[in-house]
């Protein structure tokens, strides 16, 4: 066991500087009065080895500072180093330092955390929280009066079980909380079972009941088959006897069917074709535009593209030529180069003869002979030196002359191919004065055309903008008017199928005339507001000649399902012509009759049955006053031009505003007038801007036009340079070279003639000299055998001398050769082909980007004039097809007027059939409705019997009434009309008989169905009646017992769920109590193990007895322990009841038992 051995204090507390206390012993006691610092070496201690401020008697860290307690601190910091020697005798060194208001912690001088601090206090016994090394003044007492609770508190603190206590109580509460659930959820499962046997019972009870229902419902089922059975039967018999008749009314209702939807697709398809052919005209007229804006691109790309290739036509006749000059240039220098070739060889060839001939004819003279052949010469030429002399200077002019006449041929040819390409060029200069000259006169054609129409397009234009001006004008007033009349608005969609209806009457029936509103209106617009009230609702009757047509009409709207119309037929309404004493009243009345105009007379009578005897006055006073006039009997009807109203019955009534906005309509007559002089107005100022934008081809006249004019004024500067300056230099050149070449000629005839002279005088001279010879060389030539020196000289000197001349012409043909090659070479023909070759290209280049530019416009060109022409083909056809249709409407209302004639005809005949299978349909609709009511369920094929309606009384259904009044009221009609949709709606309704009892569907005859139908009933009243007696069971039992079984298998699942969560729960518990049992129990034994040896020595008698007690021997730390002694020489007694000195040992015997294991205690 380890102890303390020395303490190091530096400004701590009541120490000042730094004091060394120790060194300690394994058990040492430090005495002294009161005051001399044994407590704060108690608190040192306790500060070094990591004890709480609060338990250091200070409030804050830095009071611990020597000389704080009295706001004089020494320093800003003290430190305690405490040594611990170990049992291996090794010293640890724990240090703790105050800086300011916190601490620093070292270990062996080494600065560590507080956490590594309290670990390596903890690893040599030491636990501060736990409090096991340390017991202050006082503390001996409380641990004797300790109550068993706090003991087993004291002992928690010491095991470090307690810090286990609150995951303890979590598990112990999820136990028991789990443990809770598993027996509600048990208790749930035997409640369900109960229920689930409650249940099962009730089921059979309801089984039985049902079976009795079944059989109710198969009887009632029976019986409303058969009842069904025989009245479609019925229903198809009537339909069988009405088959010829309604085959025939099918056949006229399909051909009149055809022929109305013929017709109305024919005036669909009518609006149709004019509307297509207004979109077909704007399409032209757009395209006309669009290809009129696209043209003068075409034609600048067209103008480019041929000034480009006509320049290049004219570049490639230059290049052609040019190229001609070059091939023939190339011939001849070839031809040169062959020719030296050929020369040079021949002067090769030559050498090599002349040298072999040289060898095999040479004549070989003695040295002798050689010498004096020598002098001889030597004395020939002494003698004819004059002579040689002369004949020397003879052959140099000779030579010079030929020299001269070989350069006058040289130039000569050059002077010929100069005049050549000379000529050629004046050819090129005619030939662009001709194309340019052509190019002026086209262009200025072209450029005056374009002037004509570019002042034709902007006096069009500005008699557009005037015209539209005007236009404008009166489009403003137009508008102005529809403003005030406030109508310019659209018709609802209701209101455009009662005009579709009331135009498809006046086609199919002659007698129709039309609406009221429509034939009638007011003499002045004041009167329409008086008129509006007094017409009331005849104001959109229509007016028809008989009751007849009026009745046809009704059919007519009942079949197209249209609204209900007010028929005013000619021949039946009572209309009484007025009084001419009313006509007599005076003041602004009058006969609100005489205020209106109609066309045509034949409807008088029926506004004289809807206006009546009926006056009209400016104002409501005097409006009053005639409607109540004393003196007459008899009251009148009156309405004043604002609305009011007074009726014979006394009621009045004003012109409220849905009568002041409905009069209005009577201004529609006038208001169609402005709208068509609108719409009129409108498509001529279409007409007006499709011209106004002509106005853009006028910059684009401008532009070619200026494009023209620049071309134009260069072309001609271009034409004056080449006629007034090339064509003069060309011609100057010419005639200069042709000049020179005249005069070279004589000065080469001068020449031969002068050679030839010159060769005549060359002989003379020769023979001379060749007699000087002869004299000389006499004796000489007839010793070497020879008739003459020459002849030696023939044979030697003259085949030298042949051989020098000829090399000589060789070499003047070589030189002439090479100088014509130089000159041929020198002529730069090949950059005149190489610059016309590239300006061909680049020219050719344009031409191809110009042409793809012109056939790009000309496409779009084309394209626009080829759907133009189409277009125009198509409004053609357009044309010719809106003829036709209307031809073909006309016959076709010819022929739905007849077949709708032979349609009233037959439908009379077979009305009281219908009459009688509506009433069977109705009997069916009844049946179903009882099924429906009854909730019996047929068996259908198809459809559901949800969809019967109950709402309608059977009375409707039974009994239809096909008599109508001229003026249907519009409840029957809509109580009928209601009747007819169900009876449809229950066609969809079919029934599966295969059910029905093969007995029930042969009766035959209507007594039989009657009698069959009463037995079916009463067997129905014998089962009603036993059921009756039974008291209804609970017929949910079933989907009660299977809610029961779901909720049976529901609370198992739920059950079994909580139970393993118990089980789970359980088992942490166990294992935490497990870990706090042993952690308490291990501290627990050893304490009760050491506590009675201590007492023992302490009391220093063996007969002393200490032991200690669980009071829960399971969970030690939920109950207290108990601690009991037994002091010498005594009886056991309670703590309670021991003496101070007792207590004492008793509380120091469980003090040191309980630190016997520790490393040290203070």
């Amino acid at each position: 066991m380890g102890f303390l051995v020395q303490l190091e204090l530096e400004n701590f507390k009541s120490y000042r500087g730094k004091q060394i206390i120790g060194p300690f012993k394994k058990f040492t006691a430090i005495i002294g009065p009161n005051g001399v610092g044994k407590s704060n070496l108690m608190d040192a201690i306790s500060f070094v080895l990591g004890e709480k401020t609060s338990n250091l008697r200070v409030k804050q860290l830095k009071d611990l500072i020597h000389g704080a307690q009295v706001y004089k601190p020494v320093a800003n910091r003290a430190h305690v180093t405490a040594l611990y020697q170990d049992d291996d005798d090794s010293v640890l060194e724990f240090t703790r330092t105050i800086i300011g208001s916190g601490s620093e912690y070292k270990i062996n001088g080494e600065v560590v955390s507080h956490t590594e601090y309290n670990k390596k206090l903890e690893s040599i016994g030491i636990y501060v929280k736990a409090k096991n090394f340390l017991v202050f003044q006082g503390a001996i007492e409380a641990i004797a009066m300790k109550t068993p609770k706090e003991r087993s508190h004291l002992f928690e603190e010491i095991s470090r079980s307690g810090e286990l206590t609150q995951e303890y109580e979590e598990k112990r509460v999820s136990m028991l909380k789990t443990q809770e659930e598993t027996t509600t959820t048990y208790h749930k499962k035997k409640a369900i079972l109960t229920e689930k046997k409650d249940a099962k019972a009730e089921k059979d009870e309801a089984e039985k009941y049902q079976k009795l229902k079944n059989e109710l419902v198969k009887i009632q089922t029976q019986e409303k088959l058969f009842l069904l059975y025989h009245a479609e039967n019925s229903i198809n018999n009537y339909l069988d006897q009405l088959g010829v008749k309604r085959t025939e009314l099918n056949d006229l209702a399909f051909q009149r069917g055809n022929t109305e939807q013929s017709l109305k697709d024919r005036k669909q398809k009518g609006a149709r074709l004019t509307r297509e052919m207004a979109t077909i005209d704007k399409i032209i007229k757009d395209k006309e535009a669009d290809v009129t804006k696209s043209q003068p691109n075409y034609i600048k790309a067209r103008e480019k593209t041929a000034h480009v290739q006509k320049k290049v036509e004219q570049t490639k006749k230059q290049y052609e030529k040019a190229m001609l000059v070059h091939k023939r240039r190339q011939s001849e220098i070839e031809s040169l180069e062959k020719e030296l070739e050929e020369v040079k060889g021949m002067l090769s060839e030559y050498e090599v003869e002349a040298t072999q001939e040289s060898q095999e004819y040479s004549l070989q003279l003695q040295q002798e002979q050689m010498e004096e052949y020598h002098r001889l010469k030597e004395k020939v030429c002494t003698q004819a030196t004059q002579l040689h002399q002369k004949l020397e200077s003879v052959q140099r002019e000779q030579r010079l002359d030929e020299e001269n006449v070989h350069q006058c041929k040289q130039r000569t040819s050059e002077l010929q191919a100069r005049r050549q390409q000379l000529v050629d060029q004046r050819t090129q200069l005619q030939n662009r004065l001709d194309h340019l000259d052509s190019y002026l006169d086209t262009n200025l054609h072209n450029v005056d055309d374009l002037k004509h129409e570019k002042e034709a397009i902007e006096q069009e234009v500005s008699q557009a903008n005037l015209r539209c001006k005007e236009l404008n004008e009166v489009m403003e007033r137009i508008n102005d008017d529809l403003k005030d009349a406030r109508v310019d608005r659209h018709e609802s969609s209701r209101s455009q199928r009662k005009a579709e209806n009331l135009e498809s009457m006046k086609r199919l029936f002659p007698g129709v005339y039309g609406r009221v509103i429509e034939l009638t209106e007011p003499i002045h617009r004041k009167y329409a507001v008086a008129l509006t009230k007094v017409l009331g609702k005849n104001m959109d009757a229509i007016i028809v000649d008989t009751e007849n047509t009026g009745k046809e009409c009704i059919q007519y709207l009942k079949e197209m399902r249209a609204e209900s119309e007010t028929f005013l037929p000619l021949n039946t309404i009572k209309a009484n012509a007025p009084k001419e004493m009313l006509r007599k009243l005076g003041g602004t009345s009058k006969l609100l009759i005489d205020a209106i105009k109609w066309d045509p007379p034949e409807i008088k009578r029926a506004l004289q049955f809807a206006c009546g005897s009926a006056i009209v006055c400016d104002t409501m006073e005097e409006a009053r006053k005639i409607a109540f006039m004393s003196g007459d009997r008899e009251r009148k009807k009156v309405v004043s031009l604002d609305g009011t109203l007074f009726q014979k019955s006394g009621v009045i009534s004003g012109g409220a505003s849905e009568i002041k906005h409905k009069a209005k309509r009577w201004d529609e007559k006038q208001i169609d007038i402005l709208k068509r002089n609108q719409e009129k107005y409108l498509d001529e100022f279409k007409e007006l801007t499709r011209v106004k934008r002509k106005g853009t081809n006028v910059t684009d006249l401008e532009t070619r036009i200026f494009g023209l004019e620049s071309r134009l004024k260069y072309t001609q500067k271009d034409r004056d340079t080449t006629f007034n300056e090339s064509m003069p230099h060309n011609q100057q050149e010419l005639e200069s070279t042709e000049e020179r070449l005249s005069q070279i000629e004589p000065e080469e005839d001068d020449l031969q003639r002068r050679i030839e002279q010159r060769n005549i005088k060359l002989g003379n001279i020769q023979s001379q000299i060749y007699d000087v010879e002869d004299s000389v060389f006499n004796q000489f030539c007839k010793r070497i055998g020879v008739s003459n020196i020459r002849q030696y000289e023939e044979k030697e000197l003259r085949s030298q001398q042949e051989r020098s001349k000829k090399k000589l012409e060789f070499s003047n043909q070589i030189s002439r050769l090479q100088n014509q090659l130089q000159y041929e070479k020198n002529r730069s023909t090949e950059e005149m082909v190489t610059k016309l070759e590239q300006q061909i290209k680049n020219e050719e280049d344009s031409i191809e980007n110009l042409k793809k530019e012109e056939k790009k416009s000309l496409r779009i060109i084309d394209r626009k004039d080829d759907d133009l022409k189409e277009t125009k083909v198509e409004r053609e056809e357009k044309k010719k097809e809106v003829d036709e249709h209307e031809t073909s409407i006309k016959d076709l209302r010819k022929s739905l007027t007849q077949t709708t004639k032979d349609i009233a005809a037959v439908h009379k005949q077979i009305t009281n059939q219908e009459s009688e299978l509506e009433s069977k349909r109705a009997e069916r609709h009844n049946i179903l409705k009882d099924c429906k009511i009854e909730d019996i369920r047929l068996p259908l094929l198809e459809g559901e019997i949800e969809s019967v309606d109950t709402d309608v009384a059977s009375s409707q259904a039974e009994t239809l009434e096909d008599n109508m009044d001229v003026d249907l009221p519009s409840s029957t009609s809509q109580s009928q009309s209601a009747l007819h949709h169900i009876l449809k709606k229950e066609l969809n309704i079919k029934i599966d008989f295969t059910q029905l009892v093969e007995n029930l569907k042969e009766t035959q005859s209507a007594g039989e169905v009657k009698e069959k139908a009463s037995e079916l009933k009463r067997r129905v009243a014998k089962l009603e009646s036993l059921i009756a007696t039974i008291s209804a069971p609970n017929m949910k039992a079933m989907q009660r017992l299977d809610g029961v079984e779901n909720k049976v298998h529901e609370i198992n699942a739920e059950h079994e769920a909580a139970r393993v969560s118990a089980k789970k729960s359980k088992a942490e518990f166990e294992q935490i109590k497990k870990k706090r049992c042993y952690l308490f129990n291990a501290s627990f034994d050893h304490v009760s193990t050491q506590i009675d040896p201590i007492y023992k020595e302490l009391s220093n008698n063996t007969s002393a007895q200490a032991f200690l007690g669980q009071e829960n021997a399971e969970e030690p730390y939920l109950d207290g322990i108990s601690y009991s002694c037994v002091a010498p020489g005594k009886r056991y007694r309670p703590m309670d009841n021991l003496s101070g000195g007792e207590k004492t040992v008793a509380a120091l015997a469980l003090l040191f038992s309980i630190h016997r294991c520790l490393c040290l205690y203070l």
